[in-house]
């Protein structure tokens, strides 16, 4: 499988629905709710690219564009955006949509670096 085929393969869409047990004293999510969604979705994606034990190593931007309010649906997307020898990057992204109308608006986006290891948790490289 080439490289283009095993990140479109990888891509990982999860849906929640944002209740007011995760807000904040706003009625929007918690950005470290949000930042544990995406590391999540981060690690699926990679694990699901690689197919070997990753772990985050870095989360480089995590840009919150928008409030994500109680009431509603979020959609987040992860994504290969970029393959190392040991590492790669992923970029999730974190979009809003109105539960009664057809509305949708991007909300945060964040990258995440991951690296592979073996079982003495020693790097390794993420294609072989």
């Amino acid at each position: 499988m080439t490289t283009e085929e095993r990140i479109n393969n990888s891509e990982t869409r999860i849906f929640k629905a944002v209740f007011p047990n995760t807000t904040n004293h706003y009625d929007t999510l918690f950005g470290g709710t949000a930042m544990h969604l995406m590391d999540e979705v981060a690690f699926i994606t990679a694990t699901r690219f690689a197919r070997k034990r990753m772990v985050t190593v870095s989360s480089d931007k995590i840009d919150f564009k928008k409030p994500i309010p109680a009431g509603t649906i979020i959609e987040l997307i992860g994504r290969v955006t970029h393959v190392g020898n040991t590492s790669l990057k992923v970029l999730v992204e974190i979009y809003i949509e109105e539960m009664y109308s057809f509305e949708r608006h991007k909300a945060i986006t964040g990258t995440f670096t991951f690296v592979a290891i073996n079982q003495e948790k020693k790097p390794v490289a993420v294609e072989e």
